[in-house]
């Protein structure tokens, strides 16, 4: 509830800046409503929602969803859910793991195609495993996980997926080159799209004159071979 989340804000010292939430647990909207008026990014998932109920959710402030396809009600022509909503709702900014283990390369192009230039969101689900040797095991959040050869983390026991350790380099590099998908909706996903999501694109996201000239060089492997940070080489 609203109470809650301002303790955690106010432990933060202001710093949360996306809630994700499955806003048909949030009664009248409430919490969506407060996320709104402070300008926090509110954004579904991990939520059972149908179509309906995430329709009533944008049409309330929610800008996001979390993860499309992972964590939410699958798409079905009589019953969309979530995954439909995402796709239905253009405007609305949608995230995706790109690390080929979350999602086919195929739904990754049809996400893309569905959302367009400028609402994709392409991220990592990066755990702390991410750099580790295959086999290793951590706790994450009272669950033990363990980092499989082809990158990603499940849970020990159960064996669900708990997460990635993709790159956004390499993430970049999955959605042009293997899930198809042209340049400037892959570059804008891991560039200008998550700045104008939070707001930032006056100084992030693009390389213009007067923003920060935080820059990233790749290879054509897409391999990192130089950093800057605001201007200065830092790698």
């Amino acid at each position: 509830d609203v109470e809650q989340f301002k303790r955690y804000q106010k432990a933060s010292h202001n710093m949360i800046k996306v809630v994700t939430m499955a806003c048909e647990h949030d009664c009248n909207y409430d919490l969506l409503h407060y996320l709104v008026s402070q300008n926090i990014v509110a954004s579904q998932g991990h939520s059972g929602a149908t179509y309906e109920q995430a329709a009533d959710a944008i049409a309330n402030g929610a800008r996001s969803m979390t993860h499309v396809y992972n964590g939410m009600t699958k798409f079905h022509h009589r019953e969309p859910g979530l995954v439909g909503a995402a796709l239905r709702f253009r405007e609305v900014y949608g995230e995706i793991i790109c690390d080929g283990n979350h999602s086919h390369y195929a739904a990754i192009n049809d996400f893309f195609k569905a959302k367009g230039n400028d609402h994709a969101i392409m991220i990592t689900d990066s755990l702390m495993v991410k750099s580790l040797p295959v086999g290793t095991r951590v706790l994450f959040g009272g669950n033990e996980i363990e980092l499989f050869e082809d990158g990603s983390a499940h849970l020990v026991g159960a064996g669900n997926l708990a997460g990635s350790t993709l790159n956004v380099n390499k993430g970049l590099m999955i959605v042009h080159e293997k899930a198809q998908v042209p340049w400037l909706a892959a570059i804008n996903s891991c560039t200008l799209n998550p700045a104008r999501l939070l707001g930032v694109e006056d100084r992030k996201g693009s390389i213009q004159a007067g923003k920060d000239a935080d820059l990233v060089v790749l290879d054509d492997n897409y391999d990192v071979l130089m950093t800057y940070v605001k201007g200065k080489k830092a790698f």
